[in-house]
């Protein structure tokens, strides 16, 4: 299609949230523009656009995006067509530099949101919402197919945002949505996909050495932070102010993705960005979290960083935190010993912003591992609700 570069910007019911450590634009699928509920370029472009992708100032001024992985985020939420469930959620994660969205991977912070929005958009049928309470909402998590039950708290017919619940990486208190993954796993596949809970990756110009790739949340590929010259307490500004750092994380990451049979050859990794995830464990350690927050090592099991879109996170990625919990259950992981060894049905990990605890239930049968769930607390809020705005012709 096209337009005259004067037409009139294109009017899209929006809201945009807060969902854990994440933020993004959330669209009931039924208000975007017919081309776009279809998947497709055109979807892409809108979305793109909507957030100011691709931005070579890397700033996303002209769009809704915050310029770093966290905050350049879509959802699109439907009526579930799956039976037992409320709604399907599909994320979208928007590259900031590149124009590209990345549709393989879910989006496990702005999971915490998904339940409010789908009520708050009739997409729960009234019955099942209590007036106070809890609401169970029941997510068909599209990217990868999985369901997801989200606790959302009920108060007089309406969503509870507030609260005094604390999530570090977050500023504020708001109200607790607990969030369980069920059978995190991918369903094509074994949760270790190479069959060995520790691996020998060899990466040329960077090394060899031990890594535990899994498939629990999301594709992760873990390593020990002493085996690539960090001690774990790192911080964003000790690894993103470093071209080199990113470069060498970054062809670690497409060659542990080659092993995990997500793509056939390392040149195939800048067009799946999202997936897989790098990861790096550490024994616990005291540090300061960039908020000036003293972590004891008596606080956490162990320590652990993730890169994602090519940036060290400045927290923890939701569905990293469904691999750390999966990976830290079965003994023999890198995870789990980094944790000090043993059976773990729970850990408190730190990250960059302070620390976060997460569950997982795993069971080993005839040789093979899986996980039954994962489970984890978030908390979500409604920023902003009305309408973006896009221009026609740059679509």
């Amino acid at each position: 299609m096209s337009f005259p570069s004067d037409s009139p910007q294109i009017r899209i019911p929006a809201t945009y949230m807060r969902g854990g450590t994440s933020k993004g634009v959330f669209f009931n699928i039924k208000d975007l523009p017919v081309e776009a509920q279809q998947p497709g370029e055109y979807r892409d472009k809108l979305l793109l656009r909507v957030i100011g992708s691709p931005d070579p100032y890397a700033k996303h001024t002209d769009g809704m995006g915050g310029a770093t992985s966290s905050t350049s985020k879509t959802v699109l939420l439907d009526k579930s067509t799956q039976p037992d469930h409320d709604v399907d959620y599909l994320f979208g994660q928007v590259a900031i530099d590149k124009p590209f969205v990345d549709w393989s991977g879910n989006c496990g912070n702005l999971t915490g949101a998904v339940g409010a929005f789908a009520i708050s958009q009739g997409l729960v049928d009234a019955e099942r919402i209590p007036e106070n309470g809890i609401c169970t909402v029941r997510i068909w998590q599209k990217n990868i197919e999985k369901t997801i039950i989200a606790q959302v708290p009920m108060k007089d017919g309406q969503v509870q945002e507030c609260g005094d619940f604390e999530l570090d990486g977050v500023t504020f208190p708001a109200a607790e949505v607990v969030i369980e993954f069920l059978d995190p796993a991918d369903g094509e596949g074994a949760m270790f996909p190479t069959g060995n809970l520790i691996d020998q990756l060899e990466v040329p110009g960077v090394g060899t050495f031990d890594v535990t790739l899994i498939n629990a949340g999301i594709p992760t590929a873990f390593v020990r932070a002493s085996d690539i010259g960090y001690g774990g307490s790192e911080l964003q500004d000790d690894i993103n102010n470093d071209e080199a750092a990113l470069q060498r994380f970054e062809t670690i990451r497409a060659y542990a993705a080659v092993k995990m049979g997500l793509i056939s050859d390392v040149s195939e990794a800048a067009a799946r960005q999202h997936t897989p995830k790098i990861a790096f464990v550490a024994p616990p350690e005291a540090y300061v979290a960039s908020s000036g927050k003293q972590i004891d090592a008596d606080d956490i099991d162990l320590r652990v960083r993730a890169l994602s879109m090519g940036k060290l996170h400045h927290a923890m990625m939701g569905t990293a935190s469904v691999a750390i919990a999966t990976a830290a259950a079965v003994p023999g992981t890198l995870v789990n010993e980094a944790a000090g060894g043993g059976v773990r049905r729970e850990v408190v990990f730190g990250h960059p912003s302070g620390t976060l605890k997460v569950g997982a239930e795993a069971i080993e049968k005839d040789g093979q591992w899986s996980a039954s769930k994962a489970i984890m607390s978030r908390s979500a809020r409604v920023l902003m609700e009305g309408w973006v705005r896009v221009p026609p012709a740059q679509l």
